[in-house]
């Protein structure tokens, strides 16, 4: 199970993240009460275990504008919400394949629709060969991510595992140290994201909800293997 901690803005949040156990922390780069510089990720990623995961988060930003971020703060991977160019995937993993490792993207789609609709979605982006993988999301008419609600995981259960062996989903959207085993039984995802399931305010992150999320997690992977 792939667990992402997301919403960092500080060496310390981040750096306990890793120490419990999550795969990647996540940076966001957008309008946000989370919204950090790129100079201060660069000195945090810089003090960050090598095999971590390190993402920066983009809505609505261009070619360019990922592409230097993710030099000058020496991300690993980036998570896009929203674009009209339907080819920035592509493009940049054409030009991130110069780098000496390889550069992780995800796309997100948020579940607003009914399951055929949702599955039509899946399969266009399952064409696209230069996505890891994609972040299911809720999302508000205020916020596109870190809303602290829910999608329906019943409805979507059926599309998520249709998917599955094609297609790496990350589950995301009001998940938190008392559901996400339950999210994980349900939609038997690839990996998990969480933003402020684990706070303790916008933008810090509470240590005792991150190691309690992680370890639930952890164990619902464990169970799921074991059966």
């Amino acid at each position: 199970m792939w667990i992402k901690i997301c919403g960092n803005t500080s060496l310390e949040d981040a750096r306990f993240a890793a120490e419990c156990g999550a795969d990647a922390v996540g940076f966001v780069f957008a309008p946000s009460p989370r919204r950090v510089e790129a100079e201060l990720v660069r000195k945090i990623t810089a003090q960050l275990p090598p095999q971590l995961e390190k993402y920066g988060v983009f809505v609505d930003a261009g070619f360019d504008e990922i592409v230097s971020t993710v030099a000058a703060c020496g991300l690993t991977g980036v998570q896009i919400h929203r674009s009209l160019d339907v080819s920035l995937p592509s493009r940049l993993r054409q030009h991130f394949a110069q780098f000496p490792g390889r550069i992780g993207i995800l796309r997100v789609l948020h579940y607003k629709h009914q399951a055929p609709v949702f599955e039509q979605q899946l399969k266009e982006l399952g064409h696209n060969d230069a996505l890891d993988g994609v972040l299911v999301d809720s999302s508000t008419a205020r916020a596109v991510g870190g809303t602290g609600t829910s999608f329906n995981w019943l409805e979507a259960r059926n599309s998520f595992r249709w998917a599955a062996p094609h297609l790496r989903l990350i589950a995301a959207g009001g998940l938190a140290p008392e559901n996400v085993k339950q999210a994980i039984q349900t939609l038997r995802p690839w990996g998990v994201d969480v933003v402020s399931g684990v706070e303790s305010a916008p933008g810090k992150k509470d240590p005792a909800k991150v190691q309690a999320f992680i370890r639930s997690a952890q164990e619902a992977a464990e169970e799921i293997l074991a059966t």
